[in-house]
């Protein structure tokens, strides 16, 4: 098998799969593997360990570069370990990156899971100044700003999630009422538009189009939350893109044009708004590229001397 040093390894670890990719030193994908996540410390590591080895059969390259990890959880990017990853059943710390290294032997970095996906988004978008907002499970922002990664001094940069818009509102699992994130994210949607879909989103906006009344109620609340959101992280940072992800995505451009919609709406009153040209700063990340996964393979490269 021959060699080549750059080919490197990104893993995108999730409660439920391990996404994990070959990048070669353009950047490009060369082979890619899923399998199922076990639960734990060890199942993580068996998990990672047999997908990684997947990844190797895959490709007629030796892999001698690094294997760069996203997870979700409290990440220390310097000690390589992780906790609180609650949906792993991994409280920590766990000596994540020396342990997986050791089962390799391959040098690993690793990475919160949402900042990996913002490297991502960042690579593949050709600008050095953006926000990745994620519209996932939950709702948060990565930001890259002037080509770095900021993750802040408790690597809170960008929950803006958890910033509360409706004292009146739900109950959000970090304690507080009314946050963002009950409002415009795959679980607020999930609670708002019960369905049996994949992705609840499109039939919800199917059914608004359709002229239901609650679906059209429902829809505007949640397109609402996200353009609060965009207005949000604009008004914090001012990046010069501002990228839409994560799985409420799943929908294209129409979510994308509704936001914009509703962003265009909320600038009408205001001169202020409107000189910011929010809805030109927006662009949603192809939904067929496995940003989380590719940005791992990025936070790996980055922790190469």
């Amino acid at each position: 098998m021959r060699s080549a040093s750059r080919l490197s390894v990104g893993l995108d670890i999730g409660a439920t799969k391990i996404h994990g990719v070959v990048v070669d030193d353009a950047g490009n994908i060369q082979a890619e593997a899923r399998a199922a996540t076990q639960s734990g410390a060890e199942g993580v590591l068996a998990s990672a360990v047999g997908v990684v080895d997947e990844l190797r059969d895959a490709v007629d390259l030796h892999i001698t570069g690094t294997v760069g990890v996203g997870i979700p959880g409290l990440v220390d990017t310097e000690r390589g370990t992780v906790s609180f990853a609650v949906n792993l059943d991994i409280a920590g710390p766990v000596l994540l990156a020396d342990r997986l290294s050791e089962r390799l032997g391959l040098p690993v970095a690793i990475e919160n899971d949402l900042n990996a996906a913002t490297l991502g988004a960042w690579h593949a978008s050709g600008t050095d100044d953006l926000a990745y907002l994620s519209f996932g499970t939950g709702l948060a922002a990565g930001l890259v700003l002037d080509g770095k990664l900021r993750r802040g001094v408790h690597a809170a940069a960008g929950e803006i999630g958890h910033i509360p818009v409706d004292p009146a509102g739900e109950r959000c699992h970090c304690g507080q009422r009314g946050c963002l994130e009950t409002i415009a994210s795959g679980s607020a949607l999930t609670r708002m538009w019960p369905s049996s879909d994949a992705y609840p989103v499109a039939s919800l906006f199917a059914a608004a189009d359709a002229g239901d009344e609650k679906a059209t109620l429902v829809r505007d609340r949640f397109v609402g939350g996200a353009a609060d959101a965009v207005r949000l992280v604009a008004l914090a940072v001012d990046p010069a893109t501002i990228l839409l992800g994560g799985g409420v995505t799943h929908l294209g451009e129409p979510f994308v044009a509704a936001v914009r919609e509703a962003l265009r709406a909320s600038a009408a009153s205001s001169d202020f708004l409107a000189s910011l040209r929010l809805p030109e700063r927006l662009r949603l990340v192809p939904t067929d590229l496995p940003v989380a996964a590719l940005g791992a393979a990025m936070v790996g490269r980055r922790a190469q001397p």
